[in-house]
């Protein structure tokens, strides 16, 4: 049932993207949707498969699980309703952006997440390019952590639909009028906010890590306002991965077991 939910989220959303790509972007870049796209889609449509095939809602199954066996701090606790749902979207909410600072920080688990960072674009196709591995990974930490909590089961479908989305969104080569901008990311996470994460300045590649509330940067020290060559300026992707985005799918899943950095 989740995976119906979601996908429907994702084709609704991504094709707004799209669209407001099209007629209104923030940066004037060759999308080079002919060589980008079938690699970055190519990358989702393989996990899904493979998650499917193997592990499908597993996520779901983990908190029906805890809530049936009345496992997990909010069940011990009895924190169950309305408040139970909001507990389980926050700590689900920052435990994702822990994984992702995790993911810079640990080498074996940068090796999986720089496939993200090699996208030398910055589009909505962005938003969906991980490897497989690093999907998986990110399965198991969600597990373990809806185990723990025992997390509201209905709160966590929705918070995987509101993580498909908010990646299609936050990823976007949208213009967003800047008064209005400035105000959105004292909330939300916007693509303006996100986009200097995938700068190739370290500095700004080590910031921004939130992907929907953008509280977590500002509380945990790693928010960066701007960009410092500017949002039309800079320039995206990994320094000592530029060679290697060929292109060819084949190569961008290989490029964990290559010796890169």
């Amino acid at each position: 049932m989740d995976a119906k939910y979601r996908f429907g989220a994702f084709i609704l959303v991504f094709l707004i993207m799209a669209g407001w790509e099209v007629f209104n972007p923030r940066r004037k870049v060759n999308p080079d949707r002919v060589h980008r796209w079938p690699v970055n889609l190519g990358l989702m449509v393989l996990s899904s498969v493979l998650v499917r095939i193997t592990v499908g809602g597993i996520v779901y199954k983990c908190a029906t699980i805890a809530a049936v066996k009345d496992f997990g701090l909010l069940n011990w606790f009895d924190i169950t309703g309305i408040t139970g749902a909001l507990l389980t979207l926050i700590i689900l909410d920052f435990v994702i952006y822990g994984q992702h600072v995790v993911s810079h920080k640990i080498p074996l688990i940068w090796k999986l997440h720089q496939v993200h960072h090699t996208d030398l674009v910055y589009d909505t196709t962005t938003g969906v390019r991980f490897h497989p591995l690093e999907i998986f990974f990110s399965l198991i930490v969600k597990m373990i952590t809806v185990f723990i909590i025992g997390a509201d089961p209905v709160a966590v479908i929705i918070f995987e639909v509101i993580l498909n989305i908010c990646a299609v969104f936050n990823h976007g080569n949208v213009k967003i009028p800047l008064a209005v901008e400035e105000q959105l990311r004292k909330i939300l996470v916007t693509p303006d906010m996100h986009r200097v994460h995938h700068s190739i300045y370290r500095d700004e590649t080590d910031s921004n890590y939130g992907f929907s509330i953008s509280i977590w940067d500002r509380l945990c020290g790693t928010y960066t306002d701007q960009p410092r060559d500017g949002h039309l300026k800079m320039e995206i992707g990994l320094p000592y991965a530029r060679e290697a985005e060929e292109g060819k799918f084949q190569n961008i899943l290989m490029l964990p077991f290559r010796s890169l950095k």
